[in-house]
């Protein structure tokens, strides 16, 4: 029987997405039985997100969501990610990977910390 894809993603914005392996990177974070949709939004849209559930009156370059222990949301500003790149010294694709991981980290419970960056470097490390 096929697997059903349990992602989806919605592009909102005129630009052009790098092709990065979301399902595969999902399915090694969060298994795959994890149901994740995932949200490319305008700055605008992002910021209303960022102002209604986090108090803060600015875009921001990923929010995470979780809806039930099996199921989140994950959104992005494309053009803060690409503003941010380089801070981290990273290309865009390499710097959008990062925070799909760091978004699927908080998903699966996991707060800032030294054992969360761990973790983004291991999964960088496989999805390089």
């Amino acid at each position: 029987m096929p697997r059903i894809e349990l992602v989806n993603i919605t592009n909102k914005t005129k630009g052009k997405l790098p092709s990065l392996p979301f399902v595969s990177m999902k399915d090694k974070i969060l298994g795959t039985k994890y149901d994740l949709s995932i949200s490319f939004l305008t700055p605008s849209e992002q910021k209303k997100i960022n102002k209604k559930y986090r108090g803060k009156d600015k875009t921001t370059n990923v929010l995470s969501f979780s809806l039930s222990p099996n199921s989140g949301e994950i959104t992005f500003d494309p053009a803060q990610a690409k503003r941010d790149a380089p801070l981290f010294d990273m290309t865009y694709p390499k710097f959008l990977k990062y925070l799909f991981i760091h978004g699927c980290l908080h998903l699966k419970g996991f707060q800032h910390s030294s054992t969360m960056e761990k973790e983004e470097k291991k999964y960088l490390k496989i999805f390089h």
